[in-house]
């Protein structure tokens, strides 16, 4: 098994990434949510990432996955070797994650847009196996909700009362349109329950991921100036 390493690692991980291609600042601002998922919210690990009781992770916003691979490979899902060739020609760790290629990866991620009704389709599909216990989390960009295929599965999720359903809004102020009142604003005119923190604040993160909220999708807004 791979090693395993702390938060304390992860900027020299992101390091072994080099290269023109990297979206550096999609990374960075996702950096610190996806940490605190992995190390105190997801039950998943590269013991149980096939087990159908896992929890989910989706990066549907995967131009930017220099944040996700460190995490991945801290955790212990793939050995730290991998980082250095990251967006060559024969590495596993492509400049959008392949789920076919990258141990951990619940989806291929491309288009902005599919992430969000995917894991919509994900906690149905729990629902229907008697997968109660099992969540799904997906993180989208707050650009990402200019996709219309979002909204579509906002306002489905909404009234479905899908608790399982967890979606991770990284603002970093890219988006083109906007929403009148915020972006969790959005989510809980459709009948979701939603939270706006700082993404950098792990305390702030890990109560507002954990926040109850029965019979109800959840989102969590993360706001972050993004680190270039």
């Amino acid at each position: 098994m791979a090693a395993t390493h702390g938060y304390q690692d992860l900027d020299r991980l992101l390091g072994h990434m080099t290269g023109d291609e990297k979206h550096g600042p999609a990374a960075t601002s996702t950096l610190d949510a996806i940490w605190v998922l992995y190390d105190r919210v997801l039950n998943v690990s590269p013991a149980t990432a096939d087990d159908p009781a896992r929890d989910r992770f989706l990066l549907p916003k995967g131009h930017g996955p220099m944040a996700y691979y460190a995490v991945l490979a801290a955790k212990g899902f793939f050995p730290e070797s991998l980082l250095a060739d990251f967006g060559s020609y024969d590495s596993p760790l492509g400049h959008h994650p392949d789920r076919t290629l990258v141990p951990g990866a619940e989806i291929s991620s491309g288009s902005l847009g599919h992430g969000l009704p995917l894991a919509v389709g994900s906690a149905l599909g729990l629902r229907a196996r008697g997968l109660t216990d099992s969540k799904v989390w997906v993180l989208i960009g707050d650009a990402e909700l200019d996709e219309g295929s979002n909204h579509e599965a906002i306002a489905y999720a909404g009234p479905t009362g899908l608790e399982q359903l967890h979606t991770l809004v990284i603002d970093n102020s890219s988006a083109t349109h906007g929403w009148p009142g915020g972006i969790a604003s959005r989510f809980t005119a459709a009948g979701w329950s939603a939270a706006t923190v700082d993404g950098r604040d792990h305390e702030a993160l890990y109560e507002a991921f954990t926040a109850p909220h029965p019979g109800r999708a959840r989102a969590v807004v993360a706001r972050v100036e993004p680190s270039y």
